[in-house]
């Protein structure tokens, strides 16, 4: 299902506000809310939580991609410069407002493109919680660090060719971290260019387990 919030800021979500559930706000990768986002965000919701993806490639155009093509990694990089990263920010924090409102608690899971947006939001605002799958814009952001008083949980690739993935973690305080032999930039993400299988449901397991202890739900 799909709403939109005040500032016009179309968001899909699992689950109904009214429920007695935590939130999740879930922020794409630089594919967009694809399908694999969108799984997630089941996954989520079938630990209990009622979660929001909302688009924030909405204020752009010419946005749409197919995920067979073999431009498909080019045309996604050209969207995202054409993102202004201020007002995307300010789009994931109305939509984390949206959430708080609710009187619940309410964390920030972000994969890649959103794991920076997600740590830049949690600098900005207080959510309960902070999950980030390599996030892209982390290594812009690390001064932001003291900032972000969420209990954190970051995954990293030991072979991400994207990140400096050595001088990322010792710069993210005593936030949580993994690191995954083998694994690449994006390994969650399912398509065969990016997916780790080991990688990706091991930290899977990881972020279930990180979310039961700081964000709990009635079937935990």
């Amino acid at each position: 299902m799909t709403l939109e919030l005040d500032d016009g800021l179309p968001v899909h979500e699992w689950g109904s506000a009214d429920a007695d559930a935590p939130g999740i706000l879930l922020l794409q990768e630089i594919f967009g809310v694809s399908d694999y986002i969108k799984q997630r965000a089941a996954d989520l919701h079938a630990l209990g939580y009622y979660v929001i993806a909302p688009e924030i490639y909405w204020r752009l155009d010419d946005t749409e991609l197919d995920e067979s093509s073999p431009d498909l990694l080019p045309r996604a990089m050209g969207i995202v410069g054409r993102l202004d990263w201020d007002l995307a920010v300010n789009d994931a924090l109305v939509a984390l407002k949206y959430l708080q409102a609710r009187g619940k608690d309410a964390g920030v899971v972000g994969f890649c493109f959103g794991g920076g947006l997600a740590f830049n939001v949690a600098a900005r605002s207080r959510p309960d919680v902070l999950v980030s799958y390599y996030g892209s814009a982390l290594k812009n952001l690390l001064e932001l660090t003291p900032q972000v008083t969420a209990p954190s949980l970051h995954h990293f690739g030991n072979t991400d060719a994207y990140l400096d993935v050595d001088t990322i973690v010792p710069a993210l305080g005593d936030a949580e971290v993994h690191r995954y032999d083998g694994a690449g930039h994006a390994f969650d993400n399912p398509l065969p260019m990016f997916h780790n299988a080991d990688a990706s449901a091991l930290a899977w397991r990881r972020t279930e387990d990180f979310l039961a202890r700081h964000l709990p739900t009635s079937q935990g």
